[in-house]
């Protein structure tokens, strides 16, 4: 995938456009380290390095990290950290509801969200990992897209506060993604506390288990 979207897609502002950068760099970031995203490392830096403060430099820190590292290391490091750790997991519904049928219906919202704005997803893809969220805010519908990621502000929050607390090279991806979502205010703080305390609901209805994911988040197709 090539990084041309940069100069083909127009927001209504600078600060919109930018916005937009950041979700579609820390879309491909969060997704498996294939040689498609490494390969693009080199134009993903150039582009971040462009952005204004706090995210740009966030996302910089970041790339420099990862530019580092060899392939098979970044591969081991993204399955440790996202597909073995509980608190890490990247399916925004599962934090709020975990593997109960109020995740099914939060689920189906995601779905109706993205089928409305004339995007579908991949066979095995669930629509509320964090990649793809990010990639239809990005590319399909900023509006739409950035509704549903401040739905979900409390859980990226916590998610981040996560990854700060292990040390993890991802925090600084999800400091750029929530310095463009708004400040989290008293209730979101509170909620953050809930999700941390409680956990997600353990009630099993046949969906993937918190935090093994087999199916790693290919990209949307449809996607303009």
């Amino acid at each position: 995938m090539s990084p041309a979207w940069l100069g083909r897609r127009k927001a209504q502002t600078p600060a919109e456009l930018g916005q937009r950068v950041v979700w579609r760099i820390a879309a491909l970031l969060l997704d498996y380290p294939t040689r498609q995203t490494l390969d693009l490392l080199d134009e993903l830096h150039a582009a971040a390095a462009a952005l204004p403060t706090p995210a740009g430099p966030a996302l910089v820190s970041f790339l420099d990290e990862v530019r580092r590292r060899p392939p098979t290391e970044l591969a081991a490091h993204y399955v440790e950290t996202f597909d073995l750790r509980r608190r890490h997991c990247l399916h925004l519904s599962y934090y709020a509801f975990g593997d109960t049928r109020k995740r099914g219906m939060a689920l189906l919202r995601f779905k109706h969200a993205y089928r409305a704005a004339g995007a579908t997803l991949g066979e095995h893809e669930l629509p509320d990992h964090l990649a793809v969220v990010l990639e239809f805010a990005a590319t399909v519908d900023p509006v739409v897209g950035r509704r549903l990621l401040v739905e979900y502000r409390p859980v990226v929050e916590l998610l981040r506060l996560s990854l700060h607390e292990v040390g993890s090279p991802y925090r600084t991806v999800l400091d750029a993604v929530c310095a463009t979502l708004p400040e989290i205010n008293a209730a979101d703080r509170r909620r953050v506390t809930e999700l941390a305390a409680q956990g997600p609901p353990e009630e099993e209805v046949g969906l993937e288990p918190f935090g093994v994911d087999p199916m790693m988040p290919e990209q949307l197709e449809g996607r303009r």
